[in-house]
């Protein structure tokens, strides 16, 4: 068995807040329950309006604006080891 840690970008179009999204994530219906994914931590950012030139719809930007919005060591890595989502 493996543990994985996953950072995701969930952009909330729908504005569902983070309990609704946890609550998706949380429940869906893997087959053979061969996932079982567990929301250990979250955080919300306020984002501003959404248009095709936001920096989090861009690739070679959106790494960037996730660090901006979310500076702990994950997102920081992600920006310095130039990872794109």
């Amino acid at each position: 068995m493996k543990v994985h840690r996953l950072v995701l970008m969930v952009v909330d179009f729908e504005d569902l807040g983070t309990d609704q999204v946890r609550d998706v994530l949380e429940n869906a219906r893997y087959p053979n329950r061969c996932i079982a994914p567990a929301v250990m931590e979250m955080q919300t950012a306020d984002i501003g309006e959404w248009s095709d030139d936001h920096p989090l719809n861009n690739s070679t930007t959106d790494a960037a604006e996730f660090a901006r919005l979310f500076p702990d060591d994950v997102a920081v890595g992600i920006v310095a080891k130039g990872v794109q989502p």
